[in-house]
């Protein structure tokens, strides 16, 4: 359709891609239109928004990939375009025709683009048609087994394989032995169906220790094409990255050149309009190869845009409106450094599970140099049924390694409370001597990381001190401020023996037992196993304290809860986050678990599969069941060996974190 100047946007998405959307559009004097599913009626992007439509129930299926609904949605609130953010139905050609076809202007690229780009056989054949080096591997149609197996044998191993359509590392699987693909071709088959609605798979020969280099690509309707520099992503679990950068740590101007030229010749060949990512394997050697094409904004484009000082959303819009780059491929200059952090809601500890929960406590760093794209707030919710990536800390600097200690700096004093994270474990990847020193390639965290390094912070003497110390000066405030006549002067003074109170904690399978006893005006011996820890409360405010802990002083956040009961307290210390009870302080009653034979629901999510059946003899490690949520399949496997006695649910349903779903004998 012809491109004409629009005052509306509708945003197809959620959470911190919305609002970030929503920034750039006000900038630009444009009306924000934000849809929303049940889950999210009262998120951020819904109250940041001039006008907001309800899409349907919290499924996506039924809300944010609803094509007909936000068609609806533009229609019932005058929006004359539609920016897809991404992820959801951003690289969905069906929807980019149905705008077209309503007259509503689609801010991205033409339905016949996405579709060629989406489609990883199709692109790659295209790109080796186009000249643009790609990695060998079978994308072809025949999809049976029999069919896939005998090219994997022509590939060799190791070897990725891929679902066809999609990306995020969902429907992605590496295979290093033949006796492994069966099991992975019906895996990444079941994911992709699940997440992309298509099973077509692909095979690529693996390429173990790459970095995984894209550059940044805009073209318009008047034939200009430019790239806008490189950003490293090697930085992955389970194929989703989790820091980025720009520049490459190893770019040289040459290599960027060669890189930038391909990039742009790819978007030629196909006449792309709009922002797009090339994506790269770039070898040990120097060598690199064409991966996908993203016909989308990334995730990371913030750490282009602080390197080039360009607004890539409203460079979008500008495009979408009919104007030209308005800059040259010689314009284009990076300056300084920049890494974005990837803060997601999940546990470390139980490999990276999608984790779900309130938001007990939201509180971002701010510094210069910083800068924090998110779509939480405190009092909100963070929902099972989307991506469990909530927000990002990326950090600017003159230096790769004054980005690197700034973005440190922020994790330390970004606060969320209510959910676990993968906070700790970022500041950890950063401070790594690898990733230091620009060596992190997408083997990084497989090669420094052991299970010992991803377990949950021990709580120490040190932190619980701080804690019981933050506990009795809220209660002993509180107490003040009730008191009919008390005096600040007699504060923590006793005229007979100094009164301790006792405090316990329980830290896993840990439990550490304080005693704390002022001994003047906010100062305390705390007592643990006949160790005194001096601690004085050098200031507290709402949410956050300074505090002296055997004379070294620190920075601590902090929430109570249930602050009533002076009995939890959510504490963060140099970037390690607890919830701690005081048992002394509450009275409760446990019930013992059934033990290792106990299969539950680590998350909130659908049983996609149950793989055996009662009476079926199990050995430790069986495959059990599979559990979808937060688009990740998930497999549940037998932790001891014996009978299966119980199955509580079928395949098929929705079952919450914790619901025993089946039931195993020890033999």
């Amino acid at each position: 359709m012809t491109p004409t100047p629009f005052s509306s946007i509708l945003i197809a998405n959620r959470g911190e891609i919305a609002c970030r959307i929503m920034r750039s559009a006000r900038e630009m004097g444009l009306r924000s239109i934000a849809v929303y599913s049940d889950a999210d009626a009262h998120a951020p992007h819904v109250k940041m928004a001039d006008a907001a439509f309800r899409l349907g129930p919290a499924p996506a299926a039924q809300s944010y990939l609803d094509i007909e609904r936000i068609i609806d949605a533009a229609r019932n609130t005058g929006a004359e375009a539609i920016h897809p953010g991404y992820g959801f139905l951003s690289e969905n050609a069906a929807f980019a025709a149905a705008c077209a076809k309503a007259g509503i202007v689609f801010i991205g690229p033409a339905p016949d683009a996405i579709a060629l780009m989406g489609d990883k056989a199709k692109a790659k054949q295209r790109m080796i048609a186009a000249g643009v080096a790609c990695i060998p591997g079978y994308h072809g149609a025949e999809q049976s087994d029999d069919a896939l197996t005998r090219a994997a044998g022509e590939v060799g191993f190791p070897l990725m394989v891929k679902a066809a359509s999609g990306g995020g590392g969902r429907g992605m699987r590496l295979v290093e032995h033949a006796r492994d693909l069966a099991g992975a071709l019906k895996s990444a088959r079941s994911e992709a169906e699940n997440a992309f609605g298509a099973g077509e798979l692909i095979l690529e020969r693996a390429i173990l220790r790459p970095r995984h280099v894209e550059i940044q690509i805009f073209a318009d309707r008047h034939g200009n094409v430019v790239h806008l520099g490189e950003r490293d992503c090697s930085v992955q679990r389970r194929h989703q990255k989790v820091l980025e950068e720009a520049p490459c740590p190893v770019m040289t101007p040459a290599l960027r050149e060669k890189m930038g030229a391909a990039a742009v010749k790819a978007a030629r060949d196909i006449n792309y309009l709009g922002a797009g990512t090339v994506e790269f394997l770039l070898d040990s050697d120097g060598a690199f190869y064409f991966l996908e094409m993203n016909t989308r904004l990334q995730v990371e484009h913030p750490v282009t845009e602080m390197v080039t000082d360009r607004d890539l959303v409203a460079l979008q819009i500008r495009v979408a409106q009919g104007e030209a780059l308005g800059f040259s491929q010689e314009d284009v200059a990076l300056a300084g450094h920049a890494i974005e952090a990837r803060l997601y809601a999940e546990d470390v500890a139980q490999g990276f599970l999608p984790a779900a929960g309130p938001v007990d406590l939201w509180r971002p760093a701010t510094a210069p140099g910083i800068r924090i794209d998110a779509g939480i707030a405190t009092g909100g919710d963070i929902s099972s049924y989307y991506d469990p990536m909530i927000a990002k800390i990326i950090a600017h600097g003159p230096t790769r390694d004054e980005a690197r200690r700034k973005l440190i700096e922020a994790l330390k004093r970004t606060t969320l409370f209510g959910v676990a994270t993968n906070k700790k474990f970022l500041i950890d990847a950063l401070e790594r001597p690898a990733f230091a020193k620009g060596e992190a390639t997408t083997a990084f965290i497989a090669e420094t990381f052991s299970n010992e390094d991803l377990a949950a912070p021990n709580l120490n003497p040190e932190d619980a001190a701080c804690a019981v110390v933050l506990l009795y000066e809220t209660a002993r405030a509180r107490a003040i401020s009730q008191a009919v006549c008390a005096s600040a002067v007699l504060t923590n003074w006793s005229s007979a023996t100094k009164i301790t109170t006792p405090y316990r904690f329980v830290d896993g399978d840990k439990t550490l037992d304080l005693n704390v006893t002022p001994v003047g005006p906010k100062q305390y011996h705390v007592e643990h196993e006949g160790r005194t820890i001096a601690v004085e409360a050098v200031t507290i405010a709402p949410y956050e304290a300074v505090l002296s802990v055997d004379g070294a002083r620190q920075g601590v956040s902090f929430d109570l809860p249930d602050d009533a009961a002076h009995a939890r307290i959510q504490i963060s210390i140099d970037g390690r986050d607890f919830e701690l009870q005081n048992r002394n302080a509450i009275i409760a009653s446990t019930i013992d678990s059934a033990g290792a034979g106990a299969v539950v629901a680590p998350m909130h999510g659908m049983l996609v599969e149950i793989c055996v059946a009662p009476g079926q003899k199990v050995a430790r490690g069986t495959r059990l069941a599979v559990l979808e949520a937060m688009k990740m399949q998930h497999e549940l496997h037998a932790e001891i060996d014996g009978v299966v006695t119980d199955i509580h649910f079928d395949a098929g349903v929705q079952i919450s974190a914790n619901a025993l779903i089946m039931e195993i004998t020890a033999e």
